[in-house]
């Protein structure tokens, strides 16, 4: 089942998923979504099952909860759960059984008695009012920045979260400096009537609630299917040749893109077969200029001051010619790297007729029309001969 802004509820039309991968309907489009490998592994007979459960909320937002009632859920169910704050919280189960135990011990998180509890499957009461908080959320994020604006903080709010039982709301924002919001907490107090909880993020978990398109024309990869940052510096695209443009460079949340990393480790295979430092190389006819480095056809590209044709050289040779630089020997002059044979295309039908022309029907004379001469009509023209 998919929510109706995704294209995962059965239609045939894929219209994108809105939410960000946050819609919550377990319809295989959200990006903390889990594989359970190990549910359809029947167990002993005599095991006692795992009895905690891991529960996804709003954002990237994942906790564990120990089920006391051994209550059977399976994953996509809305559940109630104790709130770490007091009331109850609801969300959807995302694992259950063996595989939580192997999450709890990859993320170090000790099985301890003192978790949170699963307390009861959502019933309708709950998801209406569920649903209504959701809807609530929106206007309370534009209530909440025009009291921003009245106040004159210098901090920007991205995203608001209301707990369950409408006892809390979470305030997510971004700001440059520290920010003195005990006023805006009053603030929001009054006009809310729940108790308030301002919470810093950084511009990358802005983007990744916020989602929007990037400069490759996708969604963002932090709101689809990136669930963790890793740092990116200026130098991945000074290993990839690219511009060292900033513009080019960042992407929606000012940062550098995550992207640049992707690729950064075949880029370091690929130069280690190339010199590192090389500017330009010594030969008879004068010094080579190095302008240009292909890094996976493994040529370099040279130029003399006094011309104006690159000429393409393997690594190979460069490599030789650098070590005979330093043995004091100058090669005559640079070889052209003899350009590839062009592979003449066979095509698998004969054209016969002409008829996958794309012009046929043109008018080759460019609608000129024939001029009549003068004397010429039908009717003055001498009888055919026999």
């Amino acid at each position: 089942m998919g929510c109706s802004t995704c294209s995962s509820g059965g239609c045939s039309t894929p219209a994108g998923c809105k939410n960000n991968g946050s819609c919550l309907t377990d319809g295989g489009c959200s990006k903390l979504d889990v594989y359970d490998w190990l549910a359809d592994m029947a167990l002993p007979s005599e095991f006692e099952p795992f009895n905690i459960v891991e529960v996804r909320f709003k954002g990237a937002r994942k906790d564990f909860y120990r089920n006391t009632n051994n209550t059977y859920v399976e994953a996509g169910e809305l559940v109630v759960v104790e709130s770490a704050t007091g009331g109850y919280d609801v969300g959807h189960v995302t694992l259950t059984g063996e595989l939580v135990r192997l999450q709890m011990k990859r993320k170090n998180i000790p099985a301890s008695p003192d978790l949170k509890r699963l307390l009861r499957k959502a019933s309708e009461t709950d998801v209406k009012k569920w649903e209504q908080l959701k809807s609530q959320e929106y206007d309370t994020l534009h209530r909440a920045r025009k009291i921003i604006d009245h106040l004159g903080l210098s901090m920007k709010l991205s995203d608001v979260d209301y707990q369950g039982d409408r006892t809390k709301a979470t305030f997510y924002y971004t700001a440059d400096e520290r920010v003195d919001f005990r006023e805006l907490i009053r603030k929001l107090a009054e006009a809310f009537r729940v108790r308030i909880e301002m919470r810093q993020i950084g511009m990358r978990q802005e983007a990744s609630r916020l989602g929007g398109i990037g400069s490759c024309g996708r969604e963002l990869c932090c709101s689809t299917w990136l669930t963790n940052f890793k740092s990116v510096s200026t130098a991945a695209a000074r290993y990839q040749n690219l511009s060292l443009n900033t513009l080019k460079l960042a992407g929606q949340c000012g940062k550098l893109k995550c992207c640049l990393n992707y690729e950064l480790d075949t880029y370091m295979d690929a130069l280690n077969e190339f010199p590192d430092h090389v500017t330009s190389i010594e030969t008879q006819r004068g010094p080579a200029i190095l302008q240009k480095t292909d890094i996976f056809k493994k040529l370099m590209w040279f130029s003399y001051s006094s011309a104006e044709n690159w000429i393409p050289v393997e690594v190979s040779k460069v490599n030789e010619i650098l070590e005979r630089n330093r043995r004091g020997e100058r090669p005559a002059d640079l070889q052209e790297v003899p350009s590839e044979p062009t592979v003449k295309k066979i095509p698998g039908y004969e054209n016969v007729v002409g008829q996958d022309s794309l012009t046929r029907l043109d008018d080759k004379d460019g609608n000129r029309r024939k001029k009549k001469r003068p004397g010429k009509n039908r009717r003055n023209r001498p009888p055919r001969k026999a």
